[in-house]
């Protein structure tokens, strides 16, 4: 037998639907939409039925998981890197591929009628998920209590309700699952940043225990109040959003020790200067004598300078937007004044400055990481994105099996994703010169990242038509 796509059927056109048309063909696509959720659900559980936790590195050996460490849950004997290959396969992130694995586990395991209504069509993906997300921590007889109950009515319900209910019922069938998934909260808690890149702003947003927060924020919006009765005339939304940046970076007495943040900019010098208002790059090319010259001239201009206790660097890149170097203001003075040792008159094109060199060493040197991290700025692994700050450098051809200490076998791996790839089994990581990664999975799936600013290359041009016979052939 042999594995062919499913050819999805003919649709009409909408603009020739009637109005009561419309509204049974939305449900019919929420029913079709249910019906391969259940399916998706089948392939994942079945896809980490053949990632056994038993090709994980074993407790006492080089890799094994430490206490403390973030990583991914495996149900029943899975793998610890099988969400991580999920969340490949789906090009998802992996928190999203974690919980739908969770899901699928939830649904196939503890929720059958549920599942069943959901394959039918006669649940939506919403409440299926709601009813998995509330009695994923408790057992299969509790959960199947709560479905007896709930599933009967759960499309009459709202989906507020319906997780309400199925609450209330699980508190009061088993409380020990209910304190279950407040340590999973309590466990998987953290701070996060979500970049707005349309306004210049980022959201801060931490995971807190509800009264924590209840009381954060009613400090933060107290002290807000005061600065408007004071006759500051921002917003009160504003001022709450000042106060808190101000208790964080400014706190006025705590038990902490002082510490400084670390904070790294990236911007053209283009885009300073008001020359631009698009990110560009500084020419491009090699990196001659004259072109360190131009830079150290437009940053002079600029007044840029080191902020005390801080330091200032240059990221230099090419025209299409990969690294070419990572310099100081001490090395384009230096470069500045040597010039090309060639040429003195700055009349080549001969590069006087470009990535620092291999090292025979294991350990990349300080410029080495200076230059990756400005190169990849995030863990590589495809939708991961964790800061470089908690990122290792990791050689793409092993050290032990010839690979070089140079900045085009280095990248920023996160600890996890450093793991799985010494460690899992199958995986493949493969990498350009110039910082493109390549990673396949062990099912064959594989995903390229580059590094942030660097451009795709150009769709390759069609070919041109052969030209047309001058004899026409005979008939």
């Amino acid at each position: 037998m042999v594995w062919a796509p499913r050819v999805p059927a003919p649709r009409a056109p909408v603009s020739w639907l009637t109005d009561e048309e419309k509204a049974v063909e939305l449900q019919q696509v929420q029913q079709r939409r249910a019906a391969e959720t259940a399916y998706e659900a089948e392939l994942i559980l079945s896809m980490a039925g053949d990632r056994p936790a038993t090709d994980d590195p074993a407790p006492g050996t080089p890799g094994a998981r430490r206490p403390g460490w973030a990583v991914d849950e495996g149900y029943a004997g899975v793998s610890e890197f099988f969400t991580a290959e999920l969340s490949a396969v789906l090009n998802l992130g992996r928190r999203t591929a974690g919980h739908r694995y969770a899901r699928a586990h939830t649904w196939l395991t503890k929720l059958p009628r549920t599942f069943a209504a959901l394959q039918a069509g006669e649940l939506d993906e919403r409440r299926a998920s709601e009813l998995a997300d509330v009695l994923q921590h408790t057992n299969a007889a509790v959960a199947g209590q709560v479905e007896a109950a709930l599933l009967p009515e759960a499309t009459g319900l709202s989906v507020h309700k319906l997780r309400n209910r199925a609450t209330a019922l699980m508190v009061e069938l088993d409380a020990e699952a209910a304190d279950e998934r407040c340590k999973e909260a309590e466990k998987t808690a953290d701070v996060h940043v979500y970049p707005n890149a349309t306004d210049g702003r980022a959201t801060l947003a931490a995971d807190l225990p509800t009264d924590e927060a209840v009381e954060c924020y009613d400090i933060v919006d107290q002290l807000a109040k005061m600065l408007k009765a004071d006759g500051d005339p921002r917003r009160i939304g504003a001022l709450r959003a000042h106060v808190l940046s101000l208790l964080i970076r400014r706190p006025a007495d705590h038990e902490f020790p002082p510490v400084t943040a670390n904070v790294t900019v990236t911007a053209d010098l283009d885009a300073l200067g008001g020359i631009s208002s698009a990110p560009g790059e500084v020419n491009g090319l090699p990196i001659t004598a004259s072109h360190v010259r131009e830079l150290l001239a437009r940053v002079g201009a600029l007044g840029l300078t080191a902020p005390e206790g801080g330091s200032l660097s240059f990221a230099v890149t090419g025209p299409d937007g990969e690294l070419l170097a990572t310099l100081t203001p001490t090395d384009l003075t230096r470069l500045a004044r040597r010039g090309c040792p060639q040429h003195p008159d700055d009349s080549c094109d001969c590069p006087i400055a470009g990535p620092p060199p291999a090292t025979d060493a294991y350990e990349p040197t300080a410029r080495q990481r200076a230059f990756v991290t400005s190169r990849d700025r995030r863990c590589r692994f495809p939708n991961c994105g964790q800061r470089v700050g908690w990122a290792d450098l990791d050689h793409v051809i092993p050290h032990s099996c010839g690979g070089a200490t140079d900045c085009a076998d280095l990248c920023c791996l996160c600890r996890s994703h450093h793991r799985l790839k010494t460690f899992a089994p199958g995986w493949r990581f493969t990498m350009t010169p110039d910082g493109v990664l390549s990673v396949t999975t062990p099912s064959g799936v594989t995903r390229t990242t580059r590094p942030p600013g660097m451009r795709p290359p150009p769709p390759a041009a069609e070919p041109e038509p052969p030209p047309a016979d001058e004899d026409p052939p005979p008939f």
